[in-house]
């Protein structure tokens, strides 16, 4: 597998303190890459950098083959969709959040209300497309995110933590749905977790953090 994403000399520091240090780190094209480490590891602002939401003070990163400084703001994000832990949904009925990232890229409407309707579908919430997103559970409005990452086809997926705090039986099949789903599509996605188990069910590779740098 070739890399979609390489990282070279990569610095992120916050009220100047070094966050996130990387010498080298290669994702895979179509792997399922799981970030584990616990709180303040760094794994969230590997997630923020790879989504382009946070700039790293120095280091070379290329996507897809070219220097990601090259690729316009705009046209990197039409790539890459990413699920954070507070799933953060407008309050609007489901159906319309898992379609606004589609209306941006201006697709004809019956491709929106298809590709919203599959994945609310494929995700078991379709029967919640006209309930306003602020009625959700938490594991409802987690479905309801990925769903909505999902119907943009990013060639990137990054989820920060996307089992946190459900409980066992829906974090399980939360987890058995989601194996399904990536294993019949060649999104790379990349997943942070402190758990073990996350790793062991969902994750093709994985890598470890531990107070920012990456432990081999």
């Amino acid at each position: 597998m070739s890399g979609i994403v390489e990282i070279h000399d990569l610095l992120v520091r916050r009220e100047k303190r070094a966050v996130l240090e990387i010498d080298q780190l290669i994702i895979h094209r179509g792997t399922v890459l799981a970030v584990v480490g616990q709180n303040g590891a760094g794994k969230t602002t590997l997630l923020l950098v790879l989504a382009r939401l946070l700039k790293p003070e120095h280091g070379n990163i290329r996507f897809n083959d070219q220097p990601m400084e090259d690729i316009p703001d705009l046209s990197y994000r039409r790539h890459v969709g990413m699920v954070m832990q507070d799933s953060i949904l407008l309050n609007r009925p489901v159906i319309d959040n898992v379609a606004i990232g589609l209306h941006f890229r201006h697709l004809p409407k019956n491709e929106v209300t298809r590709r919203a309707e599959e994945w609310l579908e494929r995700l078991g919430v379709s029967h919640l497309r006209t309930r306003p997103a602020m009625q959700l559970s938490g594991g409802e409005a987690r479905r309801v995110a990925l769903a909505r990452a999902f119907a943009i086809q990013p060639d990137l997926l990054l989820l920060d933590e996307p089992f946190s705090a459900l409980d066992l039986a829906s974090r399980h099949k939360l987890q058995d749905d989601l194996k399904t789903i990536l294993s019949r599509m060649t999104t790379t996605t990349v997943f942070s977790t402190h758990s073990e188990l996350d790793v062991q069910h969902l994750a093709i590779d994985k890598i470890e953090l531990d107070g920012g740098k990456l432990i081999k």
